[in-house]
């Protein structure tokens, strides 16, 4: 009997085992799925998971690598990456991956260095040999791009990406006819290539073959007609050609899909002013707001300097710069190719991605035609995935405070940390109510937090206990009769002066209160970190001074005390300093919080918007992409902004 229990149990820890192996297979199967659909944060999620079981599994960091590549939080992408690599040695997709990471960052050579080590493990892959090409472009090495493209064609001659890369490359050594050459074979094996038409456009535009421009812009909108550079540069030929109501109608299409084209305004209002249109000025305005580069009056001036100075130096003064006649920039506007061609081209895309990557543009003055050939690619925006792209509000995540949930309620939005503290309490009401600690809203439970208040009173009128006087100010607190709390919290650390919770609750009321009275009286900053304010950073003498946020401090320093491990308390406190513009204290309260919880996600999302503010910018990007990591979304927008 003892040996078939025996082997009962070996068969069942083998199921067991088994059915681990299953869930890990479920989980990294769904997380790639959710890349391929877009859902990046999603994905995230789910090889976190698998990370939290199998933490020396390689596919799991270089997946998790992936999702946040594409969310653009290239430094945690970098972080995965390397994971996998420490792993593997010899994973050549990592190599590929991180390098093209680093050459988001700017770091040419290093992306170079991951090319080569991944070629060393895969002699004949296209896609790094074409991405290394990018970026030695990017370093002005142009021969050796065109090396690394012609490699790529003879590993695969229909490569369209070496051939639209190959041909930048030819547009910056002056070839231009060998660059139109390289886009007619990208047509004919894409024939419905729409960046392929809309490149070859720009070629023939520089090559003052304005008829076939016109046609290869008109192929290009007709593929993609949600395309504003498309329509911005066909409106440009059409100016060229005298046809001014027609340049206009396409400035406007141009303007109606992407609102902040600079050089769209620019040019409409030329067009404009030629045709004494009115709005032009408004035009001229609106393009030197968004970008100085068109501002008139100020190339004006510098065209004057220019020409004094060449006057001072010899007689040669006949054309020294621009005027600032509109109708004369325009007459003599002549687009001409700038010296930028060299910039970084976009790389293909992630190995199990399939969306396009950070786009960056070229513009000119004269005609201001918006350079396409940086992002070889046709793909269409994911909208659902790239929350990277939404406008956010960015302000700190708010402080934390004890709220409750009636007995068999269910809320996991609101319930997201355990704390030993939290149960303790619990354990006293026999976990009615059920007490827990969040920093999300709690307004819509006015009625069930009511409840309780007289629930309370009435255990009071039998035991007035420190207990019981501290639960009734929770809920006092929570439907914001702060006097009430803060009457009842007293009335507890009287009763019983070790009660490390009453001090937690009536800091946080002292604040919610204070906050109310600065809210009425208009001077609350809900903005406490500014990002993008640098340059009005205040020094330690301009620090706030306020008793109110002094007792607060000194409510968390004295539930720090009697609770150090309490992080939440730690998180508190650096959210009042960051209030009271003490940046270095907030910082050593937010390490301190993430040091006793290391998955803390808001410590890490205020400790990365204040290195931001702090231009630790490295720092910064690094602490939020933990952030978004662990499920603060808006984190990877701010990466995006401020980091990238």
């Amino acid at each position: 009997m003892k040996k078939v229990t025996t082997i009962l149990f070996v068969l069942l820890m083998s199921f067991f085992v088994a059915e681990a192996q299953l869930n890990i297979n479920h989980y990294m199967r769904v997380g790639r799925t959710r890349i391929s659909i877009g859902n990046y944060t999603g994905a995230i999620e789910y090889f976190n998971i698998v990370i939290k079981f199998k933490p020396y599994l390689p596919e799991a960091y270089f997946y998790r690598g992936v999702a946040k590549h594409q969310l653009e939080d290239f430094r945690g992408a970098i972080i995965d990456y390397n994971r996998a690599i420490e792993m593997k040695p010899f994973y050549p997709q990592a190599f590929m991956n991180r390098g093209m990471a680093y050459h988001n960052l700017g770091e040419y050579e290093k992306a170079i260095e991951d090319y080569n080590r991944g070629l060393e493990f895969d002699s004949d892959n296209e896609s790094i040999y074409n991405n290394r090409g990018i970026a030695k472009l990017a370093l002005k090495n142009v021969e050796g791009a065109i090396e690394d493209y012609n490699k790529a064609l003879e590993i695969n001659p229909k490569s369209t990406h070496a051939l639209m890369n190959r041909s930048n490359a030819h547009i910056v050594q002056g070839d231009v006819e060998d660059a139109i050459r390289d886009l007619n074979q990208v047509i004919i094996i894409r024939p419905h290539f729409a960046a392929a038409y809309l490149n070859r456009g720009l070629a023939r535009f520089e090559l003052d073959d304005f008829a076939s421009a016109l046609r290869d812009y008109d192929q290009s909108i007709s593929l993609d007609s949600e395309n504003a550079l498309a329509f911005n540069n066909r409106g440009i030929v059409k100016h060229k050609l005298g046809d001014y109501e027609g340049a206009i109608m396409d400035y406007d299409i141009a303007l109606r899909l992407n609102p902040e084209m600079a050089s769209a305004y620019f040019n409409r209002a030329m067009a404009r002013e030629i045709l004494g249109r009115p709005g032009f000025e408004n035009d001229y305005r609106i393009a030197a707001q968004l970008n100085p580069q068109f501002d008139l009056e100020s190339r004006r001036l510098d065209a004057e300097q220019l020409a004094q100075n060449q006057q001072s130096q010899s007689q040669q003064s006949s054309s020294s710069g621009q005027t600032g006649s509109a109708q004369a920039t325009a007459a003599q506007a002549t687009a001409q190719q700038n010296n930028s061609q060299g910039e970084e081209q976009d790389e293909e895309t992630p190995v199990e991605e399939s969306s396009e990557s950070q786009r960056s543009r070229r513009q000119r003055i004269n005609l201001i035609v918006e350079d396409s050939r940086n992002l070889p690619t046709d793909d269409e925006e994911v909208d659902d995935g790239r929350i990277q792209n939404r406008n956010i509000v960015i302000d700190l995540q708010p402080i934390f405070i004890i709220s409750a949930f009636e007995r068999n309620a269910v809320d996991y939005e609101r319930s997201q940390y355990y704390n030993l503290a939290i149960d303790e309490l619990n354990q006293k009401n026999n976990y009615n109510p059920l007490f827990t600690i969040t920093n999300k809203e709690v307004e819509e439970y006015m009625d069930i937090f009511e409840n309780f208040i007289l629930y309370f009173n009435a255990r009071l009128q039998i035991d007035e206990s420190s207990h019981h006087y501290l639960s009734r100010g929770i809920f006092y607190g929570l439907t914001g009769d702060y006097n009430r709390a803060l009457e009842d919290f007293n009335k507890s650390l009287e009763l019983n002066s070790a009660q490390a919770v009453a001090f937690f609750s009536r800091g946080n009321s002292r604040y919610k209160m204070q906050e109310e009275i600065e809210s009425l009286a208009g001077s609350h900053d809900d903005f406490t970190v500014p990002i993008g304010g640098f340059d009005n950073r205040p020094d330690d003498s301009e620090m706030i001074a306020m008793p109110e946020y002094e007792k607060i401090l000194s409510d968390y320093q004295s539930l720090l005390y009697l609770k150090p491990n309490f992080f939440f308390g730690y998180y508190n406190r650096a959210f009042i300093k960051l209030r009271l513009k003490e940046y270095k204290g907030a910082i050593e309260d937010l390490n301190k919080a993430i040091e006793l919880e290391p998955e803390f996600a808001e410590a890490y999302f205020n400790r990365g918007l204040t290195k931001i503010y702090l231009d630790d910018i490295e720092g910064g990007a690094l602490d939020l992409s933990r952030a978004g990591e662990l499920g603060i979304h808006g984190a990877y927008n701010i990466i995006k902004r401020y980091c990238n």
